[in-house]
């Protein structure tokens, strides 16, 4: 969209239009309206507005979630309460929720009026976050990092991208305002320090307190939370609820096995694309001090393109695919439960008990009642596999010789 914004700019048809876009509507990010605008009217401008909705939305959702997760399991139930039960954490995770929404409404309030824009904003959280890449990365690919490298080397790495960014502002303007700290050379020195300057930090810290070894079985003891009491009072089984007691032997070598071929594709495609986007496309093409021409501009354009419907591809329409048969049978759980159809196949549970006989869920359609007096025994569960009753969906057996 900024090519798009520099094409029309001389076109009627340009919201500016005879002038250029002033600097403050650049960096107050209205290229893409204005050039949406260009192109198709009110349209784009609509199209705009449900474009960034939408975006705004998705971002605040992955940070609730990752900001909830954060402070319910890895702080709240590591540190305070290790034995909250399943609506604690619920509770917890909804609360964290709303009081961060309350501190990032009020914090992008406050910087809107002292006159911070997307731009500043965009700059520096590369030199507040780019010191996490390189420890990041190495956590995957390298299995030597220890603990210490991979916790202290983004915050060292903090520290001197700031001090990068403000020493570099006050020299070269004499004073630090938005202005002299926004501008392009303290930004690229901030940028560039957060994220080289782990290259340095993690080898020290690693080798200085020695190098760890990790191979993530400790992640296998992560356990889940306690969801008994939600269970309970929803008259819901965990039992017949997939995946809610574990996987089997059998099961977790799979999912294992499946995790480490993942794994191998995700860092050999990390590696290449590191490689080639960062070093072996630009570095030749600024070193050489290539300036395109017309063929070669229309080339990379086309590429830009090609670039942008894989990406909608891979983001937008993949993920249906891989996910059709979850949606389908969500959608069809719903369906069902809005016509009164019946309700989907379940696997059940068998319980024998003094007196009472056995107690039976079974897959299927049906109900079948009878009476028995091989009720007696140690309760125990078993998966009863599919059968049909008689008459309903449940089927409800007292003893071994019931109906």
């Amino acid at each position: 969209m900024g090519l798009a914004a520099l094409a029309l700019e001389t076109n009627p048809a340009f919201p500016t239009y005879p002038n250029r876009m002033p600097d403050a509507d650049v960096t107050a990010g209205l290229v893409l309206p204005n050039a949406a605008v260009a192109m198709l009217g009110k349209g784009g401008a609509a199209a705009t507005l449900l474009l960034i909705f939408m975006a705004v939305t998705s971002a605040s959702s992955a940070e609730f979630i990752a900001v909830s997760s954060i402070f319910t399991y890895d702080i709240y139930q590591t540190y305070f309460n290790p034995t909250a039960s399943g609506r604690r954490l619920i509770y917890m995770a909804h609360t964290s929720v709303v009081v961060y929404a309350i501190l990032l409404a009020g914090f992008s309030t406050g910087l809107y009026y002292i006159g911070i824009s997307i731009g500043y904003l965009y700059l520096l959280m590369g030199v507040i976050i780019s010191s996490a890449v390189l420890p990041a990365t190495l956590t995957l690919m390298w299995k030597d990092q220890n603990m210490i490298a991979a916790t202290l080397s983004p915050i060292l790495g903090l520290a001197s991208s700031l001090i990068a960014w403000l020493v570099t502002a006050k020299k070269e303007f004499g004073d630090l305002s938005v202005a002299s700290t926004g501008s392009n050379n303290p930004m690229l020195a901030g940028n560039v320090v957060a994220l080289l300057s782990p290259l340095i930090y993690i080898p020290i810290l690693t080798y200085a307190f020695g190098p760890q070894n990790y191979d993530y079985k400790s992640m296998l003891l992560i356990r889940l939370g306690d969801d008994h009491d939600l269970a309970s009072s929803a008259n819901v089984d965990l039992e017949l609820v997939p995946g809610a007691m574990g996987l089997t032997p059998e099961e977790n070598e799979k999912e294992q096995a499946n995790l480490a071929r993942a794994s191998l594709i995700a860092k050999s495609l990390t590696g290449f694309m590191t490689l080639a986007l960062l070093i072996l496309w630009p570095m030749p093409m600024y070193g050489s001090g290539y300036v395109f021409s017309k063929k070669f501009f229309t080339g990379w354009v086309v590429v830009g393109i090609l670039w942008l419907f894989c990406s909608a591809f891979c983001v937008g329409l993949y993920p249906l695919w891989e996910g059709r048969k979850s949606m389908g049978n969500t959608f069809g759980g719903i369906i069902r439960d809005l016509t009164g159809r019946g309700k989907p196949p379940v696997r059940g549970r068998r319980v024998e008990g003094e007196g009472t006989g056995i107690e039976v869920m079974v897959e299927g359609e049906g109900v079948g009642i009878g009476s028995g007096s091989e009720g007696s025994g140690t309760p125990k569960r078993v998966d009863t596999g599919t059968g049909k009753g008689e008459k309903g969906v449940m089927g409800t057996v007292a003893g071994e010789k019931g109906e």
